[in-house]
């Protein structure tokens, strides 16, 4: 059978993607190899999944030697490395209990499960509400697409789930007349990644801790995209000084394999008793396995200083471009190795460009493109990626001389 990607005509997937007319069939690192022999550079990882690139070796271990043991058990009994591995993740947060999940939209759910509960199971069954922010993402379900508020994921779908409210990103005076008596919890993402790489000012953060605690509500940090490093910090909460009820992570925990998680303190967890929620897959020993492998890797000592060294050399370098090509970039925007290319030019024709440049990109909304590497990557990926954008932006910069030169 043919290797070959696809084409969108001939396939019987759901047409629901944009896909790019390559296929990727293996990785080494930060670099993924198509069937055509064809090598990139990958800046994307998966959607900031493959936290440790491609094929660590670690990870391949810790997986090959699950899968020659037991795959599969269910909650119905004790799951040992999950018990390890949310231990591990209780020590290096805030949280004292943690739920695992097969992905960030399952994780999402429970937060807001959770917060629902916790106001239930207090005797205000009326506190529901959830207040969001304007660009969020927070996933595909029903729920969840009712939490983010964006339009475009609602749309067909039937009426929108109640029990959301949405505010300007940074608009005080909208926020805090969106509290009301039926009002659980505030829910944000310190950085925004579908919503353009905006971040949520330090000061905004204390603020809506100081408006939880004031009020009761609960605060639910989303770091699904900026968690397990990916800004330098273990979690990008830690970078503000604010720490939140709730937490939803997934992405990077798993190393590409599909997980998640919801992170919580006692208190906030304490209307989840016996039966109130469950799952099927999540916290399966496969996921257990990597996930504590990935912990091994990510917890090492210097790995996440070292991360913080190459997001800022990698910054600088983005900084040094931008100036090269000002009609194309106009901003570099977020935190860490979660990088944005706040763009002048289309960013779907810069992704198609770095692309036949050999790079790997994702765009965002705001006309962003995202830079999202794996963890892994040091001063040659840094130095290969930043002329293969060079070379991207050179190419825009043609096509928009092309019609004043004809």
């Amino acid at each position: 059978m043919s290797t070959a990607p696809v084409s969108a005509a001939s396939s019987v997937l759901l047409p629901t993607y944009a896909r790019a007319p390559i296929a990727l069939e293996r990785g080494e690192g930060a670099w993924a190899i198509a069937t055509d022999g064809q090598r990139y550079l990958d800046f994307g990882a998966g959607i900031a999944v493959n936290s440790l690139g491609h094929a660590h070796p670690h990870l391949v271990e810790a997986l090959t030697s699950q899968a020659q043991r037991i795959w599969h058990t269910s909650n119905l009994y004790t799951m040992p490395d999950g018990e390890k591995l949310a231990r591990r993740l209780c020590e290096a947060t805030f949280a004292e209990r943690v739920f695992f999940t097969n992905s960030g939209a399952e994780a999402n759910e429970c937060a807001i499960k959770m917060a629902r509960k916790y106001h239930a199971a207090k005797g205000n069954p009326e506190r529901y509400r959830i207040v969001t922010f304007e660009g969020a993402f927070h996933g595909r379900t029903l729920a969840t697409i009712a939490a983010g508020g964006q339009q475009k994921y609602i749309d067909g779908f039937g009426p929108k789930v109640d029990g959301f409210d949405q505010v300007p990103f940074d608009d005080e005076k909208a926020l805090k007349a969106a509290i009301t008596l039926e009002t659980a919890a505030l829910m944000i993402e310190p950085i925004q990644g579908e919503g353009g790489l905006r971040s949520v000012p330090m000061r905004v953060l204390k603020q809506l801790r100081e408006l939880c605690d004031e009020h009761g509500l609960m605060l639910i940090f989303d770091e699904i995209q900026t968690g397990v490093g990916r800004t330098g910090k273990f979690f990008a909460y830690e970078h503000y000084g604010v720490a939140p009820d709730i937490m939803s992570i997934a992405k990077g925990i798993g190393g590409g394999f599909p997980m998640g998680a919801c992170l919580a303190t006692e208190e906030a967890a304490s209307g989840m008793t016996l039966g109130t929620h469950g799952t099927t897959f999540g916290g399966n020993p496969l996921a257990m396995a990597v996930g504590n492998a990935v912990l091994d890797v990510i917890l090492a000592p210097g790995f996440l200083d070292q991360v913080q060294k190459t997001a800022l050399r990698l910054r600088q370098s983005l900084a040094q471009l931008k100036d090269h090509h000002p009609d194309v970039i106009e901003e570099i925007r977020g935190e860490g190795l979660m990088l944005g290319l706040k763009l002048r030019t289309p960013n779907t024709d810069f992704v198609a460009q770095a692309r036949a440049a050999g790079l790997l990109v994702v765009a965002a909304g705001d006309n962003v493109v995202r830079l999202l590497p794996p963890l892994i990557i040091g001063e040659s990926e840094v130095a290969e990626a930043v002329a293969r954008l060079d070379k991207a932006a050179g190419a825009v910069e043609a096509e928009l001389a092309r019609p004043a030169a004809e």
